[in-house]
């Protein structure tokens, strides 16, 4: 009955030209965790409800519905608008941080374009100046993290594609600057080890008015690699093909 009773509430406060019905009922829905039911009735008070006494309440449940919905383009504008609009409001901090978390929640996997990630980033770091010392801190923070975790792997797969489809003078710039960008990075030896495969690949295919001078780049992509880590994983086949880098220069030394 009360199930029957609140979808008869619902259905009449759509019809109504009432707004203060509309409100009423779409308040009672948020209450209940009815979020799209009461999302379709803010959607449309919100353009009369500006400057009302229960506009600040009004708008900051428009957001949440949105965002419990998992609309996260529109909860994170609406977020950012409520901000906006009422800075001294009690909620203007958990806004401010809900905002930022819409635009985390749209990063994609490190597979696909990072725009979204970059604006997550740049939108939590934003809350994190603003707010140092709130509640929200942590996580705000670990989120970052995770997101730059996530750039880091987006960015070293890039590099690797280069060496994959035999694009090795690209994929020794481009290793370079991953490297130089997360010097901290934990693909750092595998890169090192592309980044000489690369080179090795550019040197034993070059022409010969070239190739001294890319063997020995080679050779020293091979020792930056044992410079990092004597013991690398990859120390098998790096020596198996510096062998053959100092064969070819001894014929040239010749």
């Amino acid at each position: 009955m009360l199930v029957l009773n609140a979808c008869g509430e619902f259905q009449d406060a759509l019809k109504t030209e009432e707004v203060g019905i509309k409100y009423d009922v779409a308040t009672r829905l948020y209450d209940a965790e009815s979020y799209s039911k009461a999302l379709r009735l803010f959607e449309q008070i919100a353009p009369s409800y500006r400057g009302r006494p229960q506009a600040e309440k009004m708008f900051y449940m428009y957001a949440q519905s949105f965002y419990k919905t998992k609309q996260y383009y529109a909860a994170a504008y609406q977020f950012e608008s409520f901000v906006s609009s009422y800075p001294r409001s009690e909620k203007v901090e958990e806004a401010f941080y809900l905002s930022a978390l819409c635009y985390s929640k749209l990063s994609p996997r490190s597979s696909l374009d990072q725009v979204d990630t970059y604006k997550a980033i740049d939108k939590l770091q934003d809350f994190i100046n603003a707010y140092p010392t709130s509640q929200y801190i942590d996580q705000a923070n670990g989120i970052v993290k995770e997101l730059r975790e996530k750039l880091e792997k987006k960015s070293f797969e890039t590099a690797k594609q280069y060496n994959t489809i035999s694009d090795h003078k690209s994929a020794i710039v481009v290793l370079d600057n991953f490297i130089t960008d997360f010097p901290g990075t934990k693909y750092k030896e595998e890169a090192l080890f592309i980044k000489f495969d690369s080179a090795y690949q550019l040197a034993i295919n070059s022409v010969d008015a070239k190739k001294a001078e890319r063997l020995n780049n080679a050779k020293a992509a091979y020792l930056n690699l044992m410079k990092f880590n004597q013991g690398t994983q990859f120390k098998k086949k790096a020596d198996d093909m510096l062998v053959e880098i100092e064969a070819d220069l001894q014929q040239f030394s010749k």
